[in-house]
């Protein structure tokens, strides 16, 4: 018999050995669920709040539906940096990067290639490169993230908000200025306060209930196939919690707007690093991982954060040079991406 737990170590139970993997799998499987459903009400019950109090939708977009498509890396991260798995906080935050850029990002521009705003690129571009920069440093000289380090991190992220914030506000004075984006006005049926504090409580347990039941059943299923935890995060829990993302990606190609949501993964990696990482590595500081090694080489830094770099540049200097996307990057990219599982799973 194995002892298993969920939510929070609040139910116990014991199981025999042999239903321990499909009942972690399910686990794990409603967690994604959780996590995807809160995400997505959370963020509704934001907006619904922010837009009932006369916020502008620009600037709504520029913060609270940013942050709100990233609280599930955030959620899973701290929490398991709080329980001390600091391979689960470390890969699902690469791992996001990296599938992001490789796959999500990847499949509309493989699809749908297209010019993008070579101006708008650069702030988020920018902010990204500084940080990995940083980041891939500190792990190569010193092999860990102190608290330091981690408040560095939050202190980027709230300097990129900041000037999301003030751009968003120089852009509504100016609506016509070059970059800003003129918003149609639709008729939808107003939510009451009520309704949308309902999903703002909802969607905030659903996540944390979500983040907490994958990362349990994250550590057990690596423990029975026989992997490093930071393989699962790097993969499976890294892919999960970029499901909101992917799901942005199609909607947008299905409107034939394919390169529109290069713009979204850009912003969504650089939280990944500085809101994700930052606020995992302020909860608990960790050591880079090094479970898994290339050539008595620890893969993290001689395999993770390279691809993270070599993605990120193949996905973002054609449209910061040329302003525009091509084919040949998507294709590349899922290439990339595809070599890069069947290597976390193969060796």
């Amino acid at each position: 018999m194995t002892e298993m737990s969920t939510l929070f170590g609040l139910i116990n139970f014991s199981v025999s050995d042999g239903l321990v993997f499909p009942i972690a799998i399910a686990l794990f499987a409603v967690g994604l669920v959780l996590l995807i459903i809160g995400g997505d009400k959370f963020v509704d019950g934001a907006v619904g709040i922010a837009k009932k109090f006369g916020v502008p939708d620009l600037l709504i977009g520029a913060t609270v539906v940013s942050i709100g498509t990233t609280l599930p890396e955030v959620l899973v991260s701290a929490s398991a940096a709080a329980v001390g798995q600091s391979q689960t906080a470390y890969g699902n935050a690469i791992g996001s990067i990296i599938c992001n850029a490789s796959l999500i990002c990847a499949i509309t521009i493989a699809f749908a290639p297209g010019f993008t705003d070579k101006k708008s690129m650069r702030v988020p571009s920018a902010f990204f490169f500084g940080s990995a920069i940083l980041y891939a440093g500190v792990a190569i000289v010193t092999g860990t993230f102190s608290r330091t380090i981690g408040i560095i991190l939050l202190s980027v992220f709230a300097v990129y908000i900041g000037l999301q914030i003030k751009s968003a506000l120089v852009a509504m004075k100016n609506p016509l200025a070059d970059g800003a984006v003129v918003e149609e006005e639709e008729d939808e049926a107003e939510t009451s306060v009520l309704i949308n504090v309902i999903y703002l409580v909802v969607g905030a347990i659903a996540i944390a209930v979500g983040a907490n039941l994958l990362v349990d059943n994250c550590t057990i299923l690596a423990q029975k196939i026989g992997v490093p935890e930071s393989v699962i995060a790097l993969t499976l829990v890294a892919l999960g919690t970029s499901l909101p993302e992917l799901v942005t990606a199609i909607t947008s190609l299905r409107k034939g707007h394919g390169a529109l949501s290069l713009g979204n993964v850009i912003g969504a990696n650089l939280f990944n690093l500085v809101l994700v990482s930052g606020m995992a590595i302020t909860i608990n500081p960790f050591a880079v991982p090094a479970e898994k090694l290339i050539g008595g080489m620890n893969a993290s830094l001689v395999v993770d954060i390279p691809v993270m770099f070599t993605v990120m540049l193949l996905l973002t200097l054609p449209g910061l040079i040329k302003g525009k996307l091509y084919r040949w990057q998507g294709i590349a990219l899922l290439c990339i991406y595809a070599g890069y599982c069947v290597f976390q799973f193969a060796f």
